[in-house]
């Protein structure tokens, strides 16, 4: 699916080959430049009124911005268990696109859709103590049935392997038993502790889980990276968002994986980096502990099978709520909008006659039917309940891409008017040609609302080769591309120096800087001698990406 007039974003890199990557490692977004239309100007006091909008700015309290957006927007309805939140057809439809377009894609590449189930043994579970300990406090536990305590208590999965894995070792006696490609849509539960966030840290989440198994170290990884590049896919061709693509560091890899491959996305309201999926190459760690092998054809005995394991989430959906919003609410990309454009009859006042009424409305049906007969997703609003401001103010709020109106001078004049959500542009559209002009403008709208977060990424990108520039880049909103010798002791001492004791700004996380990734894409410079570390002594290995995170 390509993007066209996107811009490459990587014009000062040099590309270097992810598996180098690999091996050399094994050895606010400002709403100020958003036009306003002038259904857009002098809202403030009405919604503050009605307590149907958005009562605060996206830079003044994002925090509160963010709960009112998914909740006015009719995204999410809060649960009676904390953590756990109804998606509602608005934010699940979302979900659907990028599943669709997802599932089509992997079935490309032979992987099959399974499902196991939601409980695993504690043995189980157990069984893997590296792998299981990064999970180990989030895990939920079934500990009675009525009012019988259970013999063995029994886990709701927190992720699969444990509970896949039995099963790929009584599936796997060959080689001609493999490759095994499965993967399950489902949900799992972490029981977080931390401050729940709807979509970004939930105990309960929907996800799909890949899950596959192959003959040879070299099919594994190719396959790593064939996903990873579709992850980046869902996000630039169907958000809008720019990605990093990158390796993780030993610190933040997959527990009991080989190495964890990522994309991550730049939030501009505050600054930080949030990961977007992972594929993992999980090595014969889990084929060893599960005794998944087979009879090596060349007679050399029994062989353990190499695994990866991958991962996206509903996490995307906050993603996107962050990124694009703005102060008058959610902004969709075209291709994840249940709704693209809606269209609104307007000018329809007591004094206008029955007649240009009717025609009115009958000829706003017949531009539903055109876009919708060109695979357009088009609705019509023609409540004669509420007034044309107050659907404009409720379609902006839920964020369709485009609102067409038609009045009585566009019908007379044979044209539409079109507002661009992201943008506020008003645009005059002929009826001529009108199904082929708003799929082009669909596509430029896509194209723009990615090169606009691109831009601001890029503008607050920075090399940082000096301690002392490091957190004053951070507390600006940066993420920093900065020499590092990637021991996990180096890394928790980095994090705990780039805190900030007091928080003067709650807009800016004081929260220490972790690394993000190592970016496949290297600086177009030479590694200098030290760490970014002042404390460090050892040589550094690679540029990687540092910010603070979710």
């Amino acid at each position: 699916m390509a993007l066209p007039n996107i811009k490459d974003g990587a014009s000062e890199m040099k590309i270097t080959s992810r598996k180098a990557v690999v091996q050399k490692f094994g050895s606010d977004l400002s709403n100020s430049h958003i036009g306003a239309t002038s259904s857009m100007k002098g809202r403030g006091d009405v919604r503050k009124q009605t307590k149907l909008g958005i009562e605060v700015t996206k830079d003044e309290n994002y925090c509160e911005w963010y709960v009112q957006v998914i909740t006015k927007a009719e995204m999410i309805e809060y649960y009676d268990i904390s953590g756990c939140y109804v998606l509602r057809p608005w934010s699940y439809a979302i979900w659907e696109f990028i599943q669709e377009w997802f599932d089509e894609e992997i079935k490309k590449l032979g992987v099959k859709n399974c499902y196991f189930p939601l409980f695993v043994s504690q043995s189980a579970l157990e069984r893997e103590k590296t792998h299981i300990s990064d999970f180990a406090p989030e895990v939920a536990w079934v500990t009675r049935a009525g009012q019988s305590d259970l013999a063995e208590a029994i886990a709701i999965r927190p992720t699969s392997e444990t509970v896949m894995y039995p099963s790929y070792a009584k599936w796997v006696q060959s080689h001609r038993d493999l490759p095994i490609k499965l993967n399950q849509w489902c949900n799992v539960v972490r029981w977080e502790f931390k401050h729940p966030t709807p979509f970004l840290r939930t105990r309960e989440f929907l996800w799909q889980e890949g899950h596959t198994a192959f003959q040879t170290k070299t099919e594994a990884e190719d396959e790593v990276f064939k996903i990873l590049d579709l992850y980046a896919q869902i996000y630039t061709d169907l958000l809008a968002i720019p990605v990093i693509k990158g390796r993780k560091t030993e610190k933040e890899k997959f527990a009991g994986g080989e190495f964890t491959t990522t994309v991550e996305a730049y939030v501009p309201i505050n600054g930080r980096g949030i990961q977007g999926a992972t594929s993992h190459h999980l090595g014969q760690n889990f084929s060893k502990m599960f005794n998944i092998s087979f009879e090596d054809p060349n007679g050399s005995g029994k062989v353990h099978v190499w695994q990866n394991s991958w991962g996206l989430s509903t996490r995307t959906i906050g993603a996107l709520v962050m990124i694009h919003g703005d102060n008058y609410g959610l902004v969709l990309p075209p291709k994840v909008a249940a709704i693209q454009m809606i269209i609104v009859p307007v000018g329809i006042t007591a004094q206008t006659k029955d007649e240009q009424k009717v025609a009115l409305i009958e000829k706003a049906k017949e531009i539903n039917d055109v876009l919708v007969n060109a695979s357009i997703r088009a609705e019509l609003d023609v409540r004669d309940n509420i007034s044309s401001g107050w659907k404009f103010n409720h379609w902006e709020l839920k964020g369709i891409p485009v609102r067409i109106e038609i009045g009585p001078k566009d019908l007379a004049n044979s044209q539409v008017t079109c507002v661009i959500r992201y943008s506020g542009e008003k645009r005059i559209i002929p009826m001529d040609g009108l199904a082929t002009k708003c799929k082009n403008m669909l596509d430029e709208i896509h194209c723009s609302m990615y090169n606009r977060i691109l831009e601001t990424r890029e503008s607050h990108t920075k090399i940082v080769l000096e301690w002392n520039d490091f957190r004053d880049f951070l507390d600006q909103k940066f993420i920093l591309l900065s020499p590092f010798c990637g021991r996990v002791e180096c890394e928790d001492e980095i994090k705990k120096e780039s805190m900030r004791e007091e928080e003067n700004d709650p807009r800016v996380p004081a929260m220490g800087a972790k690394t993000l990734c190592i970016p496949f894409e290297q600086p177009n410079i030479s590694l200098p001698t030290g760490c970014i570390n002042k404390n460090c002594s050892e040589k550094p290995q690679f540029f990687a990406l540092f910010g603070r995170s979710y």
